[in-house]
């Protein structure tokens, strides 16, 4: 049995991946293949390359202040935490706001690959034309450019010009790529990781909230369809609420509201396991 694991985007929420990631390291399961879009393709690009869930943790811990550190804790990892100053770039040409090319050259720094046959799991990363309004999945190539595309959000990080195509944000077309998976795997996990939206807010958001908001909808009625037509073997959808895409300093937060939806995951999985599916 081949088992396929779908990763999707979300920001800093699709750090939700990495104690799902965790808990199949601890219960031995190891995919086949894995799809990402956007967050979900990063976090794919560090397992794909053979890192661990924990080890994963511990990079996000090393980048962020945790609502847990003390001072000394964070005066240990000031160095990485000065990294900061250059992850986001700004960008020429007023193509975007940002350029992500120093967060993905800091987090790709220790992982000795560069192209998607260094990896040790098959890895497909999902991005948009944004002209043709197609999906494009990249398999083949330069790791880190086919990420820096998947995570693309259209106006705030600079597009990818990539085989004559223009690329930006993947979960513009697929947010949730389980389907990149259904032909060659028997069993498909999809983990979704866009918010549960506020219904009562009366307060009006500011821009960047807005923008990001109006995104995160649009992905939410798309995924909505495709899961409606064709479901994955296995959806998980953790409870993230009030965790902004750019919200670096709600890590925390984020592994604590996961934790249900990947504890129910755990469940179904080992009861797969016992009857000999997995």
């Amino acid at each position: 049995m081949k088992l396929g694991l779908a990763l999707g985007g979300g920001g800093v929420r699709g750090l939700a991946h990495v104690p799902a990631l965790e808990m199949l390291d601890e219960l031995g399961i190891r995919p086949d293949r894995i799809a990402g879009t956007s967050m979900g393709a990063i976090i794919g690009s560090m397992y794909a390359a053979g890192v661990s869930g924990e080890k994963i943790r511990q990079c996000v811990q090393g980048l962020t202040i945790l609502k847990s550190d003390k001072p000394k804790d964070v005066w240990e990892k000031k160095d990485k935490l000065s990294h900061w100053f250059k992850f986001f770039r700004f960008s020429k040409g007023r193509k975007a706001i940002l350029s992500a090319d120093g967060f993905l050259s800091l987090l790709f720094e220790g992982l000795e690959v560069e192209d998607f046959s260094d990896l040790e799991i098959p890895l497909d990363v999902v991005a948009t034309d944004y002209y043709r309004d197609e999906k494009v999945v990249i398999g083949t190539g330069d790791l880190k450019l086919a990420v820096k595309a998947s995570m693309a959000i259209p106006g705030v990080f600079e597009p990818v010009v990539h085989d004559g195509r223009v690329l930006v944000d993947g979960g513009m077309a697929d947010n949730l790529p389980y389907g990149v998976l259904q032909d060659d795997c028997d069993i498909v996990i999809a983990i979704d990781v866009l918010p549960v939206r506020k219904v009562d807010e009366t307060e009006p958001p500011n821009l960047v909230t807005a923008v990001l908001g109006m995104f995160d909808t649009l992905i939410e009625r798309n995924t909505e369809d495709r899961l409606n037509e064709d479901p994955p073997t296995i959806y998980v959808r953790p409870e993230l609420r009030d965790i902004g895409t750019l919200d670096f300093d709600q890590v925390e937060s984020v592994y604590e509201q996961s934790a249900p939806a990947i504890e129910k995951l755990r469940k179904i999985l080992q009861e797969m396991q016992e009857r000999g599916q997995l």
